[in-house]
């Protein structure tokens, strides 16, 4: 199995502008393999991702590209 610790900061918002960007620090089986990295904005498909104005916290969801895929023992914690 493979562990990941994902520290994620949403990005921050004053009315419709971006105060900061999204920043995540991923670290994979014990190895940092992403440190404090800025997010251009929501992901897209062959595009360059756009920040729109949205709620402080949201949903989480988890992709699988439509393969047998297994999550276990998934913690979530606001820091």
């Amino acid at each position: 199995w493979q562990t990941y610790d994902i520290l994620f900061r949403a990005p921050r918002f004053e009315g419709k502008d971006l105060l900061q960007p999204a920043r995540v620090t991923v670290i994979h089986n014990g190895v940092v393999t992403q440190w404090d990295q800025e997010y251009v904005g929501a992901t897209a498909h062959r595009r360059v991702g756009t920040y729109s104005p949205h709620a402080p916290a949201g949903p989480l969801k988890l992709q699988d590209h439509g393969n047998p895929t297994r999550f276990r023992n998934i913690w979530v914690r606001e820091l």
